[in-house]
C-alpha cells in the first residue's frame, strides 16, 4: 500500500531553502550547504542520470532505497519552474504531478517521466499520484509550501529529514505554519553520517 512521504534536507535552524529563489538561483543558492552529504554520494548522481560523486557508502544505499521505493511525485509550481530549465530528461523516472493554476498539456519526456499539471488542488493530485504509484510511495517533493499543505491536511504518513550542520539564518522554513495538534509523531530511525543526521518519523493523524 502506498505511503505519502517527503524526504528533505534542512539546516540546523530549520531552513529548507534560502532567500531570493528563482530559476537562476534554485533553492536560494543553499543546495551546496544543505545537500553536501548527498552530492558526495555516487547513488545521487546515478539516480538523476549524471556522473559524479566520490563514494558509494551507507548514504548511497539510503538514496537508492528512497528512489526505488517511490512510485510517483507531487511538487509545487515554484519548484517545477526552478528545475525545469536544469533537469535532465527523464530525471524522475515516474509520473510527476505539479500543483499549479496554469493550464498546460502533460509534458511527456523520453523514458518514463511525464509531468501532469493539476489545477484542482492537493487532494486531486494525490488521488492521481496514487494511481500512478501502483503501491509504491508517493513522494511530496517540494517546495516547503507544498509539503506544509499536505502536512496540515493530515495526509502525510512518514518523512525523512537530513539535518546539515549549518545555520542559514534566513530563508524558507520547512515547518512554518504547522498545525501542532495534527499528528502523533514517532521517531522510527536515527542514522548518523559525516555530513548530516538522518531522521525518519512516522505520523499518525489524531
Amino acid at each position: 500500500m502506498s505511503k505519502i512521504i517527503f524526504d528533505s534536507g534542512i539546516s540546523l535552524d530549520g531552513f529548507f531553502a534560502g532567500d531570493n529563489r528563482s530559476p537562476d538561483n534554485p533553492m536560494g543558492g543553499v543546495s551546496g550547504q544543505l545537500h553536501k552529504w548527498m552530492f558526495k554520494q555516487k547513488a545521487f548522481w546515478k539516480n538523476i542520470n549524471m556522473e559524479g560523486g566520490e563514494e558509494y557508502g551507507a548514504d548511497s544505499k539510503l538514496i537508492d532505497d528512497v528512489f526505488a521505493g517511490t512510485g510517483s511525485y507531487i511538487m509545487g509550481k515554484r519548484m517545477f519552474e526552478e528545475g525545469e530549465v536544469h533537469w535532465k530528461e527523464d530525471l524522475y523516472k515516474a509520473d510527476v504531478y505539479v500543483l499549479t493554476h496554469e493550464e498546460r498539456e502533460p509534458w511527456v519526456q523520453k523514458g518514463t517521466t511525464t509531468f501532469y499539471f493539476i489545477n484542482d488542488g492537493i487532494q486531486s493530485a494525490l488521488e492521481k499520484a496514487k494511481q500512478s504509484a501502483k503501491g509504491k510511495d508517493i513522494r511530496i517533493q517540494g517546495g516547503a509550501d507544498t509539503i506544509q499543505q499536505y502536512l496540515n491536511a493530515g495526509l502525510v504518513d512518514e518523512f525523512f529529514i537530513h539535518i546539515a550542520p549549518v545555520f542559514l539564518g534566513s530563508g524558507i522554513r520547512l515547518f512554518d505554519g504547522m498545525d501542532k495538534d495534527k499528528y502523533d509523531i514517532q521517531i522510527v530511525e536515527v542514522i548518523s553520517s559525516d555530513l548530516t543526521t538522518h531522521l525518519r518519523y512516522k505520523l499518525t493523524k489524531k
